[in-house]
């Protein structure tokens, strides 16, 4: 039984490799954007930093499920 918990803990930890590709690809189309309209710099840094605390929240949640998971 110990070892369905260790899977279901790897396969929680495994939203980080969600969350770090969807940031990747922000940052693209973040730098792309910016460089065709440089003037509203301000307004698509601001989404871009709302979207990644968002990403990295549920790479968040999903480590804290994994550690909850591993400590029952």
């Amino acid at each position: 039984m110990e070892l369905v918990y260790l899977i279901a803990a790897g396969i929680a930890v495994m939203s980080g490799l969600g969350a770090g590709i969807g940031i990747g690809i922000a940052t693209g189309h973040t730098s792309e954007a910016i460089a065709r309209q440089p003037e509203a710099s301000g307004k698509i840094m601001t989404a871009f930093f709302l979207g990644i605390a968002l990403a990295e929240a549920t790479a968040i949640y999903g480590f804290v499920v994994a550690i909850l998971v591993v400590v029952k």
